[in-house]
Protein backbone atom coordinates (compact mmCIF):
# COMPACT_ATOMS: atom_id res chain seq x y z
CA UNK A 1 0.00 0.00 0.00
CA UNK A 2 1.34 3.44 -0.94
CA UNK A 3 2.40 5.67 1.94
CA UNK A 4 0.89 9.15 1.80
CA UNK A 5 3.38 12.02 1.61
CA UNK A 6 3.39 14.34 4.62
CA UNK A 7 1.78 17.72 4.01
CA UNK A 8 4.37 20.42 4.75
CA UNK A 9 4.10 24.17 4.89
CA UNK A 10 6.42 26.89 6.22
CA UNK A 11 5.65 30.43 7.33
CA UNK A 12 8.63 32.74 6.83
CA UNK A 13 9.40 35.99 8.60
CA UNK A 14 12.23 36.74 6.21
CA UNK A 15 14.27 35.34 3.36
CA UNK A 16 15.97 36.60 0.24
CA UNK A 17 13.84 39.75 -0.03
CA UNK A 18 14.67 41.09 3.44
CA UNK A 19 17.80 39.36 4.78
CA UNK A 20 21.42 39.42 3.69
CA UNK A 21 22.63 36.25 5.42
CA UNK A 22 20.47 33.68 3.60
CA UNK A 23 19.92 31.71 6.79
CA UNK A 24 16.16 31.25 6.49
CA UNK A 25 16.35 30.27 2.83
CA UNK A 26 19.15 27.78 3.54
CA UNK A 27 17.05 26.31 6.34
CA UNK A 28 14.08 26.06 4.00
CA UNK A 29 15.97 24.32 1.19
CA UNK A 30 17.37 21.78 3.65
CA UNK A 31 13.79 20.71 4.39
CA UNK A 32 12.84 20.03 0.79
CA UNK A 33 12.18 16.45 -0.22
CA UNK A 34 14.94 16.44 -2.86
CA UNK A 35 18.68 17.01 -2.45
CA UNK A 36 18.57 19.46 -5.37
CA UNK A 37 15.03 20.79 -5.12
CA UNK A 38 13.08 22.56 -7.81
CA UNK A 39 12.07 25.89 -6.26
CA UNK A 40 9.31 27.96 -7.87
CA UNK A 41 8.89 31.59 -6.84
CA UNK A 42 5.32 32.89 -7.12
CA UNK A 43 5.30 36.73 -7.11
CA UNK A 44 1.54 37.17 -7.71
CA UNK A 45 0.95 39.31 -4.61
CA UNK A 46 3.34 41.96 -5.96
CA UNK A 47 1.82 41.90 -9.45
CA UNK A 48 4.82 39.91 -10.70
CA UNK A 49 7.08 42.87 -9.88
CA UNK A 50 10.26 42.62 -12.03
CA UNK A 51 12.57 43.86 -9.27
CA UNK A 52 11.21 41.25 -6.86
CA UNK A 53 11.71 38.50 -9.42
CA UNK A 54 15.26 39.68 -10.02
CA UNK A 55 15.94 39.50 -6.27
CA UNK A 56 14.82 35.90 -6.30
CA UNK A 57 16.98 35.03 -9.29
CA UNK A 58 20.01 36.71 -7.72
CA UNK A 59 19.56 34.80 -4.46
CA UNK A 60 18.72 31.37 -5.83
CA UNK A 61 20.75 31.12 -9.02
CA UNK A 62 23.84 31.42 -6.83
CA UNK A 63 22.77 28.30 -4.92
CA UNK A 64 23.99 25.24 -6.84
CA UNK A 65 21.82 22.97 -4.65
CA UNK A 66 18.50 24.04 -6.22
CA UNK A 67 16.75 24.62 -9.56
CA UNK A 68 14.94 27.98 -9.42
CA UNK A 69 12.03 29.06 -11.60
CA UNK A 70 9.26 31.68 -11.55
CA UNK A 71 5.52 31.36 -12.14
CA UNK A 72 4.19 34.42 -14.02
CA UNK A 73 0.43 34.90 -13.95
CA UNK A 74 0.08 38.51 -15.11
CA UNK A 75 1.75 37.54 -18.39
CA UNK A 76 0.74 33.90 -18.31
CA UNK A 77 2.34 31.64 -20.90
CA UNK A 78 1.23 28.15 -19.76
CA UNK A 79 -2.08 26.55 -20.65
CA UNK A 80 -4.00 24.67 -17.97
CA UNK A 81 -2.30 21.31 -18.53
CA UNK A 82 1.18 22.83 -18.66
CA UNK A 83 0.48 24.90 -15.56
CA UNK A 84 -0.57 21.80 -13.62
CA UNK A 85 2.46 19.83 -14.79
CA UNK A 86 4.79 22.68 -13.92
CA UNK A 87 3.47 23.22 -10.39
CA UNK A 88 3.26 19.52 -9.52
CA UNK A 89 6.88 19.07 -10.61
CA UNK A 90 8.12 21.54 -7.98
CA UNK A 91 9.65 20.49 -4.67
CA UNK A 92 9.20 23.95 -3.12
CA UNK A 93 6.65 26.66 -3.93
CA UNK A 94 7.86 29.96 -2.47
CA UNK A 95 5.24 32.73 -2.44
CA UNK A 96 6.29 36.35 -2.17
CA UNK A 97 4.78 39.27 -0.29
CA UNK A 98 2.38 41.95 -1.41
CA UNK A 99 -1.41 42.09 -1.35
CA UNK A 100 -3.02 38.95 0.10
CA UNK A 101 -6.54 39.65 -1.19
CA UNK A 102 -5.33 40.29 -4.73
CA UNK A 103 -3.13 37.19 -4.62
CA UNK A 104 -6.05 34.95 -3.69
CA UNK A 105 -8.31 36.48 -6.35
CA UNK A 106 -5.77 35.96 -9.14
CA UNK A 107 -4.98 32.41 -8.04
CA UNK A 108 -8.66 31.48 -8.03
CA UNK A 109 -9.17 32.97 -11.48
CA UNK A 110 -6.37 30.82 -12.90
CA UNK A 111 -7.09 27.69 -10.84
CA UNK A 112 -3.78 27.93 -8.99
CA UNK A 113 -5.55 27.49 -5.64
CA UNK A 114 -6.69 23.98 -6.62
CA UNK A 115 -3.28 23.06 -8.00
CA UNK A 116 -1.56 24.12 -4.80
CA UNK A 117 -3.90 21.90 -2.81
CA UNK A 118 -2.93 19.03 -5.11
CA UNK A 119 0.78 19.79 -4.76
CA UNK A 120 0.42 20.00 -0.98
CA UNK A 121 -1.24 16.58 -0.89
CA UNK A 122 1.65 15.17 -2.93
CA UNK A 123 4.35 16.46 -0.58
CA UNK A 124 5.46 19.73 -2.15
CA UNK A 125 6.79 22.11 0.51
CA UNK A 126 4.68 25.28 0.37
CA UNK A 127 6.03 28.45 1.97
CA UNK A 128 6.09 32.21 1.82
CA UNK A 129 6.63 35.55 3.47
CA UNK A 130 4.02 38.17 4.43
CA UNK A 131 1.13 37.68 1.97
CA UNK A 132 2.91 34.48 1.02
CA UNK A 133 2.47 33.28 4.60
CA UNK A 134 -1.07 34.63 5.02
CA UNK A 135 -2.50 32.85 2.01
CA UNK A 136 -2.18 29.29 3.34
CA UNK A 137 -4.44 29.71 6.39
CA UNK A 138 -8.20 30.00 6.54
CA UNK A 139 -7.91 33.54 7.93
CA UNK A 140 -5.18 36.14 8.11
CA UNK A 141 -4.31 39.58 9.41
CA UNK A 142 -3.66 41.92 6.51
CA UNK A 143 -3.30 45.45 5.20
CA UNK A 144 -4.64 44.40 1.78
CA UNK A 145 -7.50 46.90 2.11
CA UNK A 146 -5.44 49.75 3.55
CA UNK A 147 -5.88 49.76 7.34
CA UNK A 148 -5.01 46.59 9.25
CA UNK A 149 -7.97 44.21 9.31
CA UNK A 150 -8.88 40.55 8.98
CA UNK A 151 -9.39 38.41 5.89
CA UNK A 152 -11.35 35.19 6.31
CA UNK A 153 -11.26 33.43 2.93
CA UNK A 154 -7.72 32.09 2.60
CA UNK A 155 -6.89 28.71 1.10
CA UNK A 156 -7.36 26.87 4.39
CA UNK A 157 -4.46 24.44 4.01
CA UNK A 158 -3.35 25.49 7.48
CA UNK A 159 -6.10 25.49 10.13
CA UNK A 160 -6.72 28.78 11.91
CA UNK A 161 -5.15 32.13 11.08
CA UNK A 162 -1.78 33.78 10.44
CA UNK A 163 -0.34 37.18 11.29
CA UNK A 164 2.99 38.25 9.73
CA UNK A 165 5.25 41.12 10.84
CA UNK A 166 4.06 40.61 14.40
CA UNK A 167 6.85 42.67 15.93
CA UNK A 168 7.86 45.08 13.18
CA UNK A 169 4.79 46.96 11.97
CA UNK A 170 2.95 49.40 14.24
CA UNK A 171 -0.41 48.09 15.34
CA UNK A 172 0.05 44.53 14.12
CA UNK A 173 0.21 42.84 17.51
CA UNK A 174 -2.74 44.60 19.20
CA UNK A 175 -4.89 44.47 16.07
CA UNK A 176 -4.35 40.73 15.55
CA UNK A 177 -4.92 39.98 19.21
CA UNK A 178 -8.16 41.99 19.12
CA UNK A 179 -9.39 40.14 16.02
CA UNK A 180 -8.75 36.76 17.65
CA UNK A 181 -10.32 37.86 20.93
CA UNK A 182 -13.45 39.06 19.10
CA UNK A 183 -13.77 35.87 17.04
CA UNK A 184 -13.18 37.73 13.78
CA UNK A 185 -10.20 35.42 13.22
CA UNK A 186 -9.74 31.93 14.62
CA UNK A 187 -6.81 31.00 16.85
CA UNK A 188 -3.60 31.17 14.92
CA UNK A 189 0.09 31.76 14.47
CA UNK A 190 1.93 35.08 14.71
CA UNK A 191 5.37 35.27 13.07
CA UNK A 192 7.93 37.91 13.92
CA UNK A 193 10.41 39.12 11.31
CA UNK A 194 13.47 36.90 11.33
CA UNK A 195 11.64 33.77 12.47
CA UNK A 196 10.03 30.84 10.65
CA UNK A 197 7.98 27.77 11.47
CA UNK A 198 7.50 24.47 9.66
CA UNK A 199 4.18 22.60 9.86
CA UNK A 200 3.87 18.92 9.08
CA UNK A 201 0.32 17.68 8.59
CA UNK A 202 -0.93 20.90 10.17
CA UNK A 203 1.19 20.62 13.32
CA UNK A 204 4.24 22.83 14.04
CA UNK A 205 7.31 20.58 13.97
CA UNK A 206 10.16 23.09 13.91
CA UNK A 207 10.60 26.79 14.63
CA UNK A 208 13.76 28.78 13.98
CA UNK A 209 15.02 32.35 14.08
CA UNK A 210 17.94 34.20 12.56
CA UNK A 211 17.65 36.97 15.14
CA UNK A 212 17.94 36.29 18.84
CA UNK A 213 14.78 37.40 20.66
CA UNK A 214 12.33 37.00 17.76
CA UNK A 215 10.00 34.08 17.36
CA UNK A 216 6.64 32.50 16.57
CA UNK A 217 3.57 32.60 18.81
CA UNK A 218 0.35 30.67 19.22
CA UNK A 219 -2.48 33.15 19.86
CA UNK A 220 -5.80 31.88 21.23
CA UNK A 221 -8.91 33.49 22.75
CA UNK A 222 -9.54 33.00 26.46
CA UNK A 223 -12.79 32.90 28.40
CA UNK A 224 -13.93 36.33 29.49
CA UNK A 225 -12.18 38.17 26.66
CA UNK A 226 -8.61 38.70 25.60
CA UNK A 227 -6.12 36.15 24.29
CA UNK A 228 -3.32 33.91 25.44
CA UNK A 229 0.01 34.15 23.64
CA UNK A 230 2.43 31.21 23.80
CA UNK A 231 5.91 31.36 22.28
CA UNK A 232 7.16 28.29 20.41
CA UNK A 233 10.71 27.16 21.23
CA UNK A 234 12.92 28.52 18.45
CA UNK A 235 16.37 27.34 17.41
CA UNK A 236 18.81 30.13 16.60
CA UNK A 237 20.21 29.66 13.08
CA UNK A 238 23.88 30.17 12.36
CA UNK A 239 24.97 28.90 15.77
CA UNK A 240 26.63 25.52 16.13
CA UNK A 241 24.55 23.12 18.25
Amino acid sequence: MAIASPQRLALLGGGFSTDDDGLLDDWLLARARASRPKVCFVPTASGDAPAYIEQFHTAFRSRPACEPSVLHLFRRELDDDALRSFLLAQDVVYVGGGNTANLLAVWRTHGVDRLLWEAYDQGTLLCGISAGANCWAKGSHTDSFGPLTYLSDGLGLLPGSVCPHYDSEPGRRPSYRAAVAAGQLPSGWAVEDGAAVLFTDGVPTEAVTRTRGTGVYRVEPVAGGGVSERALPCRLLGVAP
